[in-house]
């Protein structure tokens, strides 16, 4: 019996993992055939561009990566990356204050109001979807009231990050937004694997009751992943600041839905307790690639890149609630 018992544990762990094995497959397969029709895709330096052009979205998709494993939603991402590449724009050229100084307080001001989000969540029982879509409205007008207008950076700083480039040898050059971003991403790992807090997450993802009567600090659980998704976003607008080297109130229109696609597609159940941090790079590049496929063809609408992410998420939708149905009967049967 207690061998039997085993069995089924690993059939559901294995379960579990599947929807990230499956993007894992999907990204390999997806490049190999790309490169079939377009050589030059496995050029090392174009994979390396996968990683420095959505950088800022990696980051971003952490954050939410945590949100979502935790069963909540943040739709305010977006907002907040472009209030950020605001605030950094005029903090530089009209206030002239040291990058140094302004982005840890654009960092700390993005975890801030994710935590407010976050507290309001839970104090008040309000679903996360109508809480982050007031903070969404907020900070996306808060940038109107600064300017409507585009502001450039010309801080010096600012621009040799920019510009900066990293050698990697033969394999190419790296950015470093993107060495900030694996970073952030490493970090994530080892949070949501090593830590009790990552375990808290986990078991609020999974059942809110259950994580109660195990004592685990189920507000401040919840208000740390809003927190960390704010500090996430804020990071990756001042990463997206510097990487177009403007502040843009319409800047990052959609990110927040790019996100959620990316962690999805990176294996994350929408539901909550299922997923791995380490996901939203598969998804990241996952979008990169679509994104690049279309470029390399040059005859197709940008809209395509759209309508293949919606069919993606279709796929990895219907393979989760197989998932669900699976484990659901391997549960009754134990």
């Amino acid at each position: 019996m207690k061998a039997r018992s085993l069995l089924h544990a690993r059939s559901l762990v294995h379960a579990r993992d599947l929807p990230s094995w499956a993007s894992v497959l999907l990204l390999v397969v997806g490049t190999l055939a790309g490169a079939s029709a377009y050589p030059g895709l496995l050029a090392s330096q174009v994979l390396l561009n996968l990683l420095i052009d959505n950088a800022f979205l990696l980051v971003v998709a952490v954050g939410m990566s945590f949100v979502i494993l935790s069963g909540g939603i943040d739709l305010s991402v977006g907002s907040v990356v472009a209030l950020t590449t605001m605030l950094l724009a005029l903090g530089v050229e009209r206030a002239h204050l040291s990058p140094l100084v302004l982005i840890p307080l654009l960092l700390l001001g993005g975890a801030a109001f994710g935590a407010a989000m976050g507290a309001v969540i839970h104090v008040f029982a309000i679903p996360p979807f109508i809480v982050t879509l007031a903070g969404l409205f907020l900070a996306r007008g808060l940038c109107y009231l600064l300017s409507v207008d585009s502001i450039p950076i010309t801080d010096a700083t600012l621009t040799a990050w920019s510009q900066s480039r990293w050698s990697l040898g033969p394999l190419g050059e790296i950015t470093p937004g993107a060495v900030c971003a694996l970073a952030v991403l490493a970090l994530a790992v080892a949070v949501s694997r090593s830590t009790p807090f990552g375990r808290a997450v986990f078991a609020l993802g999974g059942q809110e009751t259950s994580a109660r009567l195990m004592g685990l600090p189920v507000a401040a659980t919840r208000i740390g992943v809003y927190a960390l998704s704010g500090g996430c976003a804020a990071l990756g607008g001042v990463l997206f600041g510097i990487y177009t080297l403007s502040g843009y109130g319409l800047h990052a229109q959609g990110l927040e839905l790019d996100a959620i696609a990316a962690v999805v597609i990176g294996g994350a159940l929408l539901s909550g307790g299922i997923g791995h941090v380490l996901g939203a790079l598969t998804g990241v590049l996952m979008l990169g690639l679509i994104q690049t496929l279309i470029l390399f063809d040059g005859t197709l609408s940008s809209w395509w890149t759209r309508i293949v992410i919606g069919a993606l998420l279709g796929l990895f939708c219907g393979l989760q609630r197989v998932m669900v149905l699976w484990h659901g009967r391997s549960t009754r049967r134990v």
